[in-house]
């Protein structure tokens, strides 16, 4: 028998603590302001432009809670976005340096429980490790989660180990899907096993189903994060990327994770329904195909945001999604140039659940 990690008797999830799927009632989307121009080399100066994009379509149902390095940098993140005409008494400016914009990695993973009627929440802070130790430094990335609970005034566990949030998706009711890509490559936690990482997981997010997919898209710097490749839009049905073109680099891949997808249980047993989602034509630049999916998109209260690629897929995805998500407003945001970071609109947020 494997040995199994030292994870200690008291856990969020022996406290009662779960990490609520995404669709769940936010209090804010955290962001993390553009400034590292190594990581939109030739292209920095258009990024900027898209996050108004963002924030435009995030702030009229949520607040937009937006890291900056400095002062100055608050000063001038504000009056950028008052002059694209935001309302800015929904967003906030928090002094929290980062080395770059990834928030969705190297943020806080919230948790929530139901504790003696009330709704309390919790954060947890894995290691950040730039992504297998690929770019640096990261030391101010690491810390992000420790700053943010001390803002809020929130519990902080720390499990130990390198966990990316790109690199997980859950449905909230105890379901949990990654990849061995990602999840098992050295670079990350080389002394863990699956069977040990899942135990970290159940510890830690409160989950009790873990679903493995294989390999991520080419261009995916992460090793094979799952939000390019298959998401949760309700509890029992997954949207999955799949490749029209069989002479495409992405093809088998992504059929492989379709496939086990459909043979995947949720945690009553029950077999997902899973939707095809297209992927956009060939996302080039310089030479270097680019991990450009819809699937990296974000739900928030009342919107859906999309990433779109100036293809004719954009209509086809958004549609799809807009089916899926009903009660919300789908929203497509060019993010052609913003994918040249090797990342696009789910990589940059990250989801506060309300305390309602």
């Amino acid at each position: 028998m494997p040995h199994l990690p030292s994870i200690p008797n008291v856990t969020p999830a022996s406290l009662g603590y779960r990490m609520p799927a995404e669709w769940e009632l936010h209090e804010t989307t955290w962001l993390a302001w553009p400034h590292n121009l190594d990581t939109w080399p030739g292209k920095f100066d258009l990024v900027p432009d898209i996050y108004i994009e963002i924030v435009r379509a995030l702030h009229t149902s949520e607040l937009v809670s937006i890291c900056v390095n400095d002062a100055e940098a608050a000063v001038e993140t504000r009056l950028f976005l008052k002059r694209a005409g935001l309302d800015l008494s929904t967003i906030q400016f928090c002094e929290i340096p980062t080395n770059d914009t990834w928030v969705r990695d190297h943020g806080p993973i919230f948790l929530c429980r139901v504790h003696e009627e009330r709704r309390e929440l919790a954060i947890t802070d894995w290691i950040f490790n730039s992504w297998g130790e690929k770019y640096g430094p990261w030391d101010l990335d690491d810390v992000v989660p420790q700053r943010i609970a001390k803002m809020l005034a929130l519990p902080l566990y720390k499990p130990g180990i390198v966990l990316e949030g790109g690199s997980i998706d859950v449905n909230g009711r105890g379901t949990l899907l990654t990849t061995e890509a990602c999840l098992l490559n050295p670079n990350r936690n080389p002394t863990l096993n699956r069977e040990e990482l899942e135990a970290y997981l159940r510890a830690y997010l409160g989950v009790t189903n873990i679903l493995w997919l294989g390999d991520g898209i080419a261009g995916d710097d992460t090793d094979g994060h799952v939000d390019d490749l298959a998401r949760f839009v309700n509890p029992t049905t997954v949207v999955c990327a799949v490749e029209d073109d069989p002479t495409d680099v992405n093809y088998a891949l992504l059929q492989d994770n379709f496939t086990r997808l459909q043979q995947m249980r949720d945690q009553d047993g029950r077999l997902l329904r899973v939707v095809p989602l297209c992927m956009p034509n060939p996302v080039e630049y310089d030479g270097n195909r680019l991990p450009a999916s819809y699937a990296n998109f974000y739900i928030a209260n009342g919107v859906v945001v999309v990433p779109t690629y100036e293809c004719p897929n954009d209509k086809r995805a958004l549609a799809t999604l807009q089916e899926l998500f009903p009660t919300r407003h789908v929203i497509g945001v060019p993010c052609t140039d913003l994918v040249w970071g090797l990342g696009a609109i789910h990589c940059i947020t990250q989801q506060q659940p309300a305390i309602y």
